[in-house]
């Protein structure tokens, strides 16, 4: 049963499970600060909680719980309240802190889906040297879920991200060789980054060869971005 129909929930619509709740209609924007937003992920997490109790309940959470930038924030303590309410009202569940996934379509904002379009697109990017962002696809958030729930590694918080961050610059230049493109960048002395453990995941990308940096973000560009 899958909650939602964003970038995270249409990755199961093929392969949904009868025993297992896919909770992904959250808040998703982490600059939110409507308070009537909140609460209605938080009734809809209660709801579908009281309908369903046999079933396993796996919410995306947000590895931005990390960021010292964002601690304190509307955002982050309304994520840390509901994985709280999960753990305390479900057995068996599973809390999935995700990083920034690249997929199909998704908020046109998004990091990935901005660069590109300024890059084809010849726009100036404004580049905060000191942020960094964390980037994985989202075949890899799906398989990574679907092997946790093979293994019964349940009632825990996992953390799934990818192996190694991304300056943006990084990002930008792979994106530049990816199109054969060179764009203007304004640089600014400014921005963040933050580490993500990700000890229960890191096996899959050394299992599937996954760790060439350059080679994961053009696969991302090649899947998802080729006929843009």
């Amino acid at each position: 049963m899958i909650i939602g129909n964003g970038l995270i929930a249409t990755l199961f619509k093929s392969q949904d499970k009868e025993n297992v709740i896919f909770f992904a209609s959250g808040v998703s924007n982490s600059l939110e600060t409507r308070a009537e937003e909140f609460l209605r992920e938080e009734n809809l997490i209660k709801s579908t909680i009281a309908e369903n109790k046999d079933k396993i309940f796996i919410y995306f959470s947000t590895c931005s719980i990390y960021d010292s930038s964002k601690t304190g924030s509307d955002y982050v303590l309304h994520k840390l309240k509901m994985e709280h309410l999960i753990k305390k009202s479900c057995h068996p569940f599973l809390i999935l802190r995700i990083s920034n996934a690249v997929g199909n379509g998704g908020n046109p904002n998004l990091l990935m889906n901005y660069i590109v379009r300024a890059v084809k697109n010849n726009e100036t990017i404004n580049v905060y040297t000191k942020a960094t962002r964390n980037l994985i696809d989202v075949d890899d958030i799906k398989n990574i879920t679907f092997d946790i729930l093979e293994n019964q590694a349940l009632n825990r918080i996992v953390n799934i991200a990818y192996n190694r961050n991304y300056s943006i610059i990084e990002i930008i230049e792979i994106v530049e060789r990816f199109y054969n493109k060179k764009v203007d960048i304004n640089l600014i002395k400014s921005g963040s980054g933050y580490d993500i453990n990700i000890p229960d995941v890191e096996n899959y990308f050394n299992e599937y060869n996954l760790n060439n940096k350059e080679l994961y973000i053009q696969n991302i560009l090649r899947k998802y971005y080729s006929q843009l």
